[in-house]
């Protein structure tokens, strides 16, 4: 399956517009008015800016948005950011990194976030290849191994804490050890090349967890609306258990949620491997139309019960319905999906981190630049 495809040329949009709006949304995403991309000499990190703190979700994220326009400075800023403030030498979580740190660097918490991990990892890797492997931290593909031993084999061999995999039944997991998972953290088409370019000894267990990530998906995105929920059981049903530190709720399509049919397309697109996970795209497609044509998005129970007026990111739903559109096909609905996503503008304000990442995304997925390096 070619990993490149142009979504927007084929709706008809022309390259030139495509590719002046690539260059315009990347000048307003690092360096404008609104972007959260902060530099101080040699390192930067990317803000939440409605939490006021740098994740590594949000800072992973900036890496592979770096490494996928050719942005080696600034992807090295990212990381020496991450690595100097987010690393964890010692403890139970040591090798992973802290999921929030204060804009001065400072700690909020010593947990891991695993999508943070797996992206850190991914990015490493195609930074490796695309830009070649430097000197200490910069030796790319060597700290991504070390993360990828830690999110898989934490815990063995007297090493303490716990890994990011469920070693048995291959599932990623919500943090370090839990019973639970995040379907938007199932990433098949990262696993696939970790298979083929991580550590050797566990090529094997990584192949078998793409696969297994993909059934998993079917099982977590609801058959008629393609919905899934924030947290799941590892049945892929929701996590309705109350969880002690939680204040929200996390068995319904919200935030989380948002990135699962993204990742899905993506998927598709990279290696065309469909176990009865893309019927998703299409059924969110639908599900949403009157929401994206109505430009007024409802927080959702998963099998599309209205549980509350307004949602939290409506940019970020338009543009991972969007990128949906690459596991499915481009009938007249997908078109009207492409073409809302190319004329909706990022958005500002508060909430833009989290919307504007997952719409770089889809922008980078839909204009063939969201490629394997």
């Amino acid at each position: 399956m070619s990993n490149v495809r142009n979504v927007f040329a084929e709706v008809g949009i022309p390259e030139e517009q495509i590719n002046a709006r690539l260059e315009e949304i990347k000048q307003q995403f690092f360096f404008g008015e609104d972007s959260f991309y902060h530099e101080s000499g040699d390192m930067a990190y990317l803000e939440d800016t409605g939490n006021y703190d740098a994740r590594t979700e949000g800072m992973s994220y900036g890496m592979m948005i770096c490494v996928q326009l050719g942005m080696k400075e600034e992807f090295d800023k990212i990381w020496k950011w991450a690595k100097t403030n987010m690393y964890l030498e010692e403890g139970k979580n040591e090798g992973y990194f802290a999921w929030s740190c204060k804009p001065d660097g400072t700690k909020n918490a010593y947990g891991a976030a695993p999508d943070g991990e797996e992206f850190f990892i991914m990015a490493l890797l195609f930074a490796s290849h695309r830009f070649g492997d430097g000197e200490g931290i910069y030796n790319y593909s060597a700290e991504a191994k070390k993360i990828l031993e830690a999110v898989l084999h934490k815990g063995e061999n007297g090493r303490e804490g716990k890994p990011m995999f469920n070693r048995d039944n291959k599932l990623v997991l919500f943090v370090a050890g839990s019973d639970y998972s995040d379907p938007s953290y199932h990433l098949p088409h990262f696993y696939e090349l970790w298979a083929e370019w991580g550590n050797e000894k566990d090529k094997e267990f990584w192949k078998d967890a793409a696969k297994i990530s993909r059934e998993y998906l079917i099982k977590a995105c609801h058959p008629v609306t393609g919905f899934s929920s924030e947290y799941a059981e590892f049945d892929g049903s929701p996590m309705n258990r109350p969880l002690d530190w939680a204040k929200e709720r996390h068995n319904w399509f919200f935030s989380d949620s948002y990135r699962t049919v993204a990742n899905i397309g993506l998927d598709y697109l990279w290696f065309g491997k469909d176990e009865g996970q893309c019927v998703a795209a299409k059924n969110i497609q639908r599900a949403l139309l009157e929401d994206m044509r109505n430009d007024s998005y409802h927080i959702y129970e998963i099998d599309g019960t209205v549980a509350e007026e307004t949602a939290r990111h409506p940019v970020a739903i338009t543009a991972t319905v969007a990128q949906s559109v690459l596991a499915s096909d481009l009938d007249d609905i997908a078109v009207e999906w492409v073409k809302k996503f190319f004329d909706t503008p990022l958005r500002t304000g508060d909430r833009r981190y989290y919307d504007n990442c997952l719409y770089m995304f889809a922008y980078l997925a839909l204009s063939g630049n969201y490629r394997i390096w």
